[in-house]
């Protein structure tokens, strides 16, 4: 475990405390904005919002990241926008305040997530990008169990009592800040040229970035343009005939599968290449939602949902992993920050069009169209050959 370092320990502590104040809020969210008057086409328009500003400053703030050569004040203030986030939205219940506080939320993930994931590509090797990302993503993961394990024994006992959840939520959130005091900045070489960034500046890496890195994120953007919201996920398991408490109960045991494999699945990422990794989680992908959508037995959707925690091991963290292999260290956070930032662009209109399909032509369409999309995707990356596999060396 030499290659977890304090550094890595600390951004995966971070991370922890963060989902567990974010995914406490999780399954309530909803309930407490319909309860203050937003309709669900608000409640739409306000995530749209929010994940459309939290995808263009991925790639603003991750080029300013890399050009001015720090990545911990990023961090620590990316991650102190989203603590102060949850009170302020139970302070007031007015729809454009609801509107700031969110939007705060989201900008803190988009200035802090290039940074970050920068630094954890700075702490491994090459050949443990796999693990270190792997540990962070399960480490960031178990707090998606805990949050809503916490909602629901908090529930449990204050029925409805939404606007305590909210402060309480605060609590993860400031020891996250006060966890990120801890971190430390590496002294970086400066880029010789030094401009302003402009706020879409970042989408010239496009341009200037390696073909390897474009060949990539193009196929995984594909796969992103069809991979919506677990909540419709959640909604078939609904379906399926499970009451709300087991819904969220599903929700959670997927998380904590996601949690237990992340870790593993970087390890034996390692050893078998990243990109081979992937396509494997792209393939339990392609299962889990052609038996989503052929299957309305119980069991079957509780083990494709086993499943899907293990797609997700093997997707998440291995995608940026995968990045900062194909790029040159002093562009990593602009790297990551532009894929990211298209990444939930492309997650909202993946949402959008698997709505309106189901909408249109039912469930088991939805699900069997992204299944197929999902296939096509993984024969591209089969194609696209090893060369965009290898690792880019320093110039």
């Amino acid at each position: 475990m030499k290659y977890i370092t304090r550094t890595v320990w600390i951004l995966s502590l971070i991370s922890l405390f963060t989902d567990t104040a974010s995914e406490m809020l999780y399954p309530i969210m909803p309930i407490y904005l319909k309860s203050i008057g937003f309709s669900v086409v608000l409640i739409g328009v306000l995530e749209g919002f929010a994940e459309a500003v939290a995808g263009l400053s991925k790639g603003y703030f991750g080029k300013l990241s890399d050009q001015s050569a720090r990545r911990v004040p990023f961090v620590q203030i990316g991650y102190a926008f989203s603590a102060i986030s949850k009170p302020m939205m139970a302070v007031f219940a007015y729809p454009l305040w609801i509107f700031f506080a969110r939007t705060v939320d989201r900008f803190g993930k988009g200035i802090r997530t290039g940074a970050r994931d920068a630094i954890l590509s700075d702490e491994a090797s090459p050949e443990t990008k796999g693990k270190v990302f792997g540990f962070h993503r399960s480490m960031d993961t178990f707090g998606a169990v805990l949050g809503p394990l916490l909602a629901l024994i908090y529930l449990y006992f204050y029925p409805e009592d939404y606007i305590t959840l909210f402060y309480i939520a605060f609590i993860p959130g400031i020891l996250a800040v006060i966890s990120s005091s801890y971190l430390k900045e590496k002294k970086v070489k400066l880029q010789k040229e030094q401009k302003s960034v402009a706020v879409f500046s970042f989408l010239n890496y496009w341009k200037e970035s390696p073909i390897a890195y474009r060949k990539v994120v193009v196929g995984l953007l594909a796969f992103t343009l069809f991979n919506s919201s677990d909540v419709f996920l959640l909604l078939k398991a609904k379906q399926a005939g499970l009451d709300d408490i087991q819904v969220i109960g599903v929700y959670i045991f997927y998380n904590l599968i996601y949690a237990l494999s992340a870790f593993p699945t970087g390890i034996i990422a390692d050893k078998i290449g990243l990109k081979k990794m992937f396509i494997i989680g792209l393939g339990l992908f392609v299962i889990v939602y052609f038996g989503m959508g052929f299957s309305t037995n119980l069991y079957v959707i509780i083990g494709l949902f086993f499943l899907y925690g293990m797609y997700a091991s093997a997707t998440e963290g291995i995608s940026k992993a995968w990045i900062s292999n194909i790029t040159l260290k002093k562009d990593t956070a602009t790297a990551i920050g532009t894929y990211s930032g298209f990444q939930s662009i492309f997650t909202m209109l993946a949402s959008s069009i698997a709505g309106f399909i189901w909408y249109k032509f039912g469930a088991s369409t939805t699900f069997f169209v992204t299944s197929i999309a999902a296939s096509l995707v993984i024969l591209y990356f089969i194609f696209l050959g090893s060369k965009y596999d290898k690792i880019i060396k320093e110039n």
